[in-house]
């Protein structure tokens, strides 16, 4: 049994709504086991025998979509995965407030081009890390409320899915998927 992460994309911050009862009940009719959401913004931990991240973010959605008519990308990752994760911040021994950190989880890894186009807008003083399937965000001078340098401009740039997670939440995650 491996200990798993589901990240919904965009699930209760803006007009797709989801009750975690339902996420839990979802994914436990799925057959998975431990079955545990953390705070309302669609993270859900699990344990499962499938050991394909791309099968279980793929019958995750597809579950959303028939029984409650959701369209949500979902990005999976490993508990082994996610402990490297937040192991291997490069800016979290510059920052006290975790809400400064946060990471964007990305569907799968931008092309070289794509990294080597990214840069911060103008006037923003965030520091970030492309690092495989992850981007590692500083946001030096403020929280990331008012920056343009966003999970949707994230995705524009590097032509790949990704959802964000502050460092709060990412140590929480790596918790609960902690065997």
């Amino acid at each position: 049994m491996t200990r798993y992460v589901a990240l919904l994309r965009g699930v209760n911050v803006g007009t797709t709504r989801l009750a975690m009862a339902d996420l839990r009940r979802i994914v436990t009719d799925l057959g998975h086991e431990d079955v545990k959401t953390y705070l309302q913004s669609g993270n859900v931990a699990f344990g499962s025998t499938v050991r394909d991240a791309g099968k279980l973010a793929a019958g995750i959605e597809r579950a959303l979509a028939d029984e409650l008519a959701l369209t949500v990308p979902v990005l999976v990752r490993s508990g082994r995965e996610l402990a490297a994760v937040a192991g291997g911040n490069p800016y979290a021994d510059r920052e006290d407030d975790p809400t400064r950190l946060l990471v964007a989880f990305l569907a799968t890894a931008p092309t070289k081009s794509m990294v080597d186009g990214l840069a911060v807008p103008g006037g923003e003083n965030v520091s970030f890390t492309v690092t495989g399937r992850e981007v590692f965000l500083h946001f030096v001078d403020g929280g990331y409320g008012r920056s343009k340098f966003t999970n949707a401009y994230l995705e524009k740039k590097l032509g790949v899915v990704a959802t964000s997670r502050n460092w709060k939440s990412v140590r929480a995650l790596a918790e609960l998927t902690a065997s």
